[in-house]
């Protein structure tokens, strides 16, 4: 956390419910792992989507993203630090990204689980640079985002090849 002064987070927290949406509905509190927590929190919104209606696939993408931005700034002000720990909303959005029009089968489920974890968790070029250059709101969700775009793109390689091998 470097420069930023440490700020208790705790259950306490969550009764804001900007605070509860931000620390995905309280998985960020979790002390390991609370990324791949808030990420597991995003499969399980993936699986209860209907699968068949992608305009509101994208719709709820949109307005996720666009609450992620209000409700992270808001709690990584109260965190003083854009980006803590336990902000994981972004990490809900950026599964979501990479799950557009992806079948519903569990291997693509896992798989892109694991494509977003690794890279959320790596940040290639330009993630990185985006995590370093934007901040606020705005920079805890488009890093995830791009993260997910990222994903999204190998993944969809990885059913083209399938099908056609």
């Amino acid at each position: 956390m470097g420069k930023y002064k440490k700020i208790q987070v705790s259950v306490k927290t969550l009764k804001n419910p900007l605070h509860f949406f931000a620390l995905g509905f309280g998985t960020g509190l979790l002390t390991k792992a609370p990324g791949t927590m808030g990420t597991l929190v995003g499969v399980l919104i993936y699986i209860l989507l209907p699968s068949n209606n992608l305009i509101l696939y994208f719709a709820i993408i949109i307005s996720f993203f666009i609450f992620g931005i209000f409700c992270c700034d808001y709690t990584g002000k109260y965190l003083d630090n854009h980006d803590h720990p336990s902000i994981v909303w972004d990490e809900i959005v950026g599964y979501l990204v990479t799950m557009v029009m992806v079948p519903r089968d569990w291997i693509w489920i896992l798989l892109g689980f694991v494509l977003f974890r690794a890279f959320d968790i790596i940040k290639p070029w330009p993630i990185s640079l985006v995590d370093r250059k934007i901040q606020n709101g705005l920079g805890t969700m488009l890093d995830d985002f791009v993260a997910g775009i990222f994903s999204l793109i190998v993944i969809h390689v990885i059913i083209n090849l399938i099908e056609f091998i």
